[in-house]
């Protein structure tokens, strides 16, 4: 089992749209609190699906997310939001699929049907390699792509582990891969 890495929160609804990843269980902290799990390395517990058929389960120590084909996204959300953060996580991506990490997000009753939206962490395997930029799921598209960035493109290392980092300080979201 992969040891969980240390991160520091409160964390804005941290939602996950998997499609064939396999997470690493991270955990939180703030000044205010003691360190606390993400993710307990065995349940889903604090843990909502939203929106399509994708499925969620545990293996090894990791969320592993298993998509179905023709359906919306789906996204695994936590079950609680959470504000300025650090946030420090391994994933590892099907080649074929595209995923990220939905932070800042809401899932609202009156927006879209309940529609996830709000920023993502992309986690981009295809020759595009846009991993680790911003996204703004369900309403603007790109803010942060990767285009002009090779030396960001290059971090991704497909078929493996990567460790992705995320600061939201305010109106500032940073990433590093």
């Amino acid at each position: 089992m992969r040891q969980p890495r240390r991160t520091l929160c409160p964390l804005a609804l941290l939602g996950l749209s998997i499609v064939g990843i396999w997470l690493a269980p991270p955990t939180i902290v703030s000044a205010d609190e003691p360190w606390r799990m993400l993710f307990d390395g065995s349940t889903l517990d604090g843990w909502v699906r939203r929106g399509g058929e994708a499925t969620y389960t545990i293996e090894e120590g990791a969320i592993v997310g298993h998509s179905r084909k023709g359906t919306p996204n789906t996204f695994l959300c936590t079950d609680r939001n959470y504000g300025d953060f650090e946030l420090e996580l391994e994933f590892m991506v099907h080649p074929e699929l595209n995923s990220g990490i939905q932070i800042r997000s809401n899932s609202l009753p009156d927006y879209k049907n309940g529609q996830v939206h709000g920023y993502q962490v992309e986690i981009d395997p295809s020759e595009r390699a846009w991993t680790a930029g911003i996204y703004d799921e369900g309403r603007r598209g790109w803010l942060a792509d990767l285009k002009e960035n090779e030396a960001a493109r290059q971090a991704f290392r497909p078929n493996e582990w990567n460790k992705v980092r995320i600061v939201c300080d305010g109106s500032s979201i940073r990433t590093w891969l």
